[in-house]
């Protein structure tokens, strides 16, 4: 019996020893297994990661040659720049042989326009035209400023401003209008402008500044109701953009004393620079094109250059011309120290509080 035992312990323990050496070499087998399971994860992954980079890389590389793939939208404030939105879009919409759209947005003095192009998705299927009124409502409200919370694409061109007033006095001249405004008590008569820190109102103030005139501001909602104010004799006189006043003035509805630009211009024919009278008096309207704040710079680069082609081309400058707008067309890198520059002078005039209601 003892005999029977110890055979009996002597065989389990064999079969223990060889059940432990199954396990380890079976374990063995099962790490290793999971070992070149890892490697072959960790390599798929590396594989995965560089597949993942060339395909970004190449997907950005298609989207700027195949850049527009769909309509682009291009975001403009009603008003008087309503007519300079809509051509600047269909021309670039023709050049590229997709739909660039012209989305109409009103209010805020140009505010809710660029509050939507913020909010936009900035991948060069929504941008924005731009103006110095907008610019002005930017710093007074230091909000959605234009040199730093937008990526800047091209300066579309510049207009100058003429002083007109209305036909219903007896006025032709910018020397009669000083003296005419002057022989009267202090605020008696009005002028008109398109709203509070519109281009309109700043070129104004600074002219009647320069020229020692103290007049009654009369705001408007909209610069066609501003002008149709100096038609009717309402309001006496308006700082107006070459593109609203030369069809007015040559129907006789008003009177055109005066170029805001320091040289004559063939946009405002006949109509001598103020600067003769006042030196350092200039103001320019302008227009521009600006992007959501990081959209890709090869693709601003090449909004940039085919706008800038859209309006070298001659039958755009003729139409632009037209309208009273010198088209013209830069780099994003010029364009954006423009709006600096611009950003400086204008501050220092709203810091400054130097234009009142």
């Amino acid at each position: 019996m003892h005999r029977f035992i110890s055979q009996h312990e002597s065989a389990i323990g064999e079969s223990q020893i060889s059940a432990t050496e199954a396990f380890s070499a079976m374990q063995s087998t099962h790490c290793r297994h999971a070992r070149l399971k890892h490697v072959l994860a960790s390599a798929a992954m590396t594989a995965g990661l560089i597949l993942g980079i060339w395909s970004c890389n190449a997907t950005a590389q298609d989207g700027v040659q195949g850049y527009p793939s769909k309509p682009v939208r291009m975001l403009v404030a009603s008003g008087g720049s309503d007519t300079v939105g809509r051509l600047l879009a269909t021309k670039l919409g023709e050049a590229w042989g997709r739909p660039v759209l012209a989305d109409i947005r009103s209010g805020a003095s140009g505010l809710i326009t660029l509050d939507a192009l913020a909010q936009s998705a900035p991948d060069g299927y929504t941008m924005a035209m731009v103006t110095l009124s907008q610019m002005l409502s930017t710093l007074e409200n230091q909000r959605r400023l234009l040199a730093s919370e937008f990526d800047p694409v091209t300066f579309v061109g510049s207009t100058p401003f003429a002083i007109a007033i209305s036909a219903t006095i007896p006025v032709n001249t910018l020397d009669e209008w000083i003296a005419y405004v002057k022989a009267r008590p202090p605020g008696q008569l009005a002028y008109a402008s398109s709203g509070l820190w519109a281009s309109a109102h700043v070129c104004m103030e600074d002219f009647n500044s320069r020229a020692g005139l103290k007049m009654l501001h009369v705001p408007y909602k909209t610069s066609t109701a501003g002008m149709l104010g100096v038609v009717t004799g309402e309001t006496l006189a308006y700082c107006a953009a070459a593109a609203n006043a030369v069809s007015l003035a040559k129907a006789g509805k008003i009177r055109l004393i005066g170029s805001t630009y320091k040289e004559p211009s063939d946009l405002l024919p006949g109509v001598p620079p103020i600067a003769n009278k006042l030196p350092g008096f200039e103001v320019q309207g302008w227009y521009g094109v600006v992007a959501p704040l990081h959209t890709p710079r090869d693709v601003v680069a090449k909004v940039s250059a085919d706008l800038v082609k859209v309006l070298k081309t001659p039958e755009p400058q003729q139409l632009f011309n037209n309208l009273g707008i010198r088209a013209e067309g830069t780099t994003p890198e010029k364009f954006g120290t423009f709006l600096k520059e611009e950003t400086q002078r204008w501050g220092k005039v709203v810091q400054a509080n130097n234009v009142n209601p």
